[in-house]
């Protein structure tokens, strides 16, 4: 009799519970990975057309070298003095203007993110919060409950409040005074029900929002109304940071934003558990003095010594100029494709989307998208699909992707759209 070999399916609902999320109707199962390339268990090679976590390329040798060297000194708890933390945030507030010069080191972007939750209250002394109702800033209590993924038990807390994201196919608002309208119902909303306003959370390249259309100065209006009515601006930073725009390091820069609060994830350390809040002075000086807080390996050595060493490739490599050059490639391939179904591409820097629907009437092509997707993986590229209804193919690839790369996924992509079924 043949033994019952556990699959690795089962296994993980065994050993993790059920509903673990994994990509895929076929989940992938990596085991190696270098640059921009994924091998799996059975030595089939993946061109990463989706993944923003190993920002400078998986594995890259010179970070996987700062970690193990530090690795081998000292790894401690961040309330003794080391100097490596300072010598980074140093590295890193050079690299912003608006006034913002201080920084909290945290391990993952939702306690960031948390965090500037929380110093919007300290300079308010308000709790009410703003994010758009197709987002995602993290997993504590206080960040999903700006998502829209799953509600929370009980309901959206009633200090929270969602405008409608940015929607550039069904919605447009070239100048953004929709949008800026909408955040203003919001505040008078909070305003009228005695919560009060601290401030809005916001992705400035919408990414999990389908990466909208919008251009520089789109936030202007919407900035306005903030500052107005004393809010403050908290940019999460974790996708679009550090060179992924091409044109600028940071999305708020691209965007014409000037935040108080910046807050970063794990791309900063290619993939290492490391994230940051970055604020001005006034900002920090009210979070410090409201909140009893500190992170045991925020910042650790070893974190801060692979935050270094990215920094320091992303120059060396030139992948910042890499993203500028390579987006306008893509972008240029992306809008020569035709497919009955293709609604609209759009891009900014090393993001990229392109939607699909069914009529006139802009109804999703969800299924279609989800079919195409599950093709491409099979061909042997790694990507996926993101927007409000799962519509919109989503490419995000680590910055060293370039010309070559890009016409490996676009040709790929022209032949998956003509063999992909079309719905009835």
């Amino acid at each position: 009799m043949t033994p019952n070999v556990e699959s690795l399916t089962d296994r993980r609902a065994r050993l993790m519970g059920p509903n673990v999320p994994t990509f895929y109707r076929n989940p992938v199962h990596i085991v190696r990975g270098e640059g921009v390339w994924l091998w799996d268990v059975e030595g089939k090679r993946y061109l990463d057309c989706y993944n923003n976590v190993p920002h400078v390329g998986h594995c890259h040798p010179a970070v996987v070298a700062a970690i193990a060297t530090q690795a081998a000194i000292l790894n401690t708890h961040t309330r003794y003095h080391h100097d490596l933390v300072l010598d980074y945030i140093e590295q890193l507030i050079a690299r912003l203007g608006h006034d913002i010069s201080q920084c909290i080191m945290t391990c993952t972007g939702s306690e960031a993110n948390d965090i500037a939750l929380r110093m919007a209250q300290a300079v308010t002394g308000k709790m009410g919060i703003i994010a758009t109702d197709n987002t995602y800033h993290g997993n504590t209590a206080a960040t999903s409950a700006l998502s829209s993924r799953r509600p929370p038990i009980g309901g959206y807390p009633a200090h929270v409040r969602r405008v409608p994201a940015p929607d550039s196919l069904r919605s447009p608002d070239p100048d953004g005074s929709i949008f800026a309208a909408q955040i203003q119902a919001a505040i008078d909303d909070l305003n009228a029900c005695g919560i009060g306003f601290s401030g809005m959370m916001l992705c400035p390249a919408f990414a999990n929002e389908g990466i909208p259309t919008v251009h520089p100065g789109f936030f202007d209006k919407a900035q306005a109304v903030i500052r107005a009515a004393g809010g403050l601006v908290l940019c999460d930073e974790v996708q679009p940071g550090f060179g992924r725009m091409g044109s600028h390091f940071w999305g708020h820069d691209w965007l014409g934003l000037t935040p108080d609060v910046v807050t970063c994830g794990k791309p900063m350390a290619n993939g290492h558990p490391v994230a940051a809040v970055l604020a001005r002075p006034d900002v920090m000086a009210a979070f410090r003095n409201a909140f009893g807080y500190f992170n045991t390996f925020g910042g650790n050595p070893v974190s801060a010594a692979a935050c270094i060493a990215t920094l320091k490739v992303i120059d060396d490599e030139r992948l910042q100029d890499n993203a500028a050059q390579t987006a306008a490639y893509v972008m240029e391939r992306l809008r020569a494709l035709r497919h009955p179904l293709l609604a609209e591409v759009r891009g900014v820097g090393l993001f990229f989307g392109a939607e699909f629907v069914l009529d006139a009437e802009n109804t999703p092509a969800t299924a279609f998208v989800e079919d195409l997707v599950e093709v491409m993986v099979a061909k042997g590229f790694i990507l996926n699909r993101i927007g409000r209804a799962g519509n919109t193919l989503k490419i995000r690839p680590p910055l060293p992707f370039g010309r070559a790369h890009a016409d490996l996924l676009i040709d790929a992509l022209q032949e998956a759209l003509a063999t992909t079924p079309v719905p009835a």
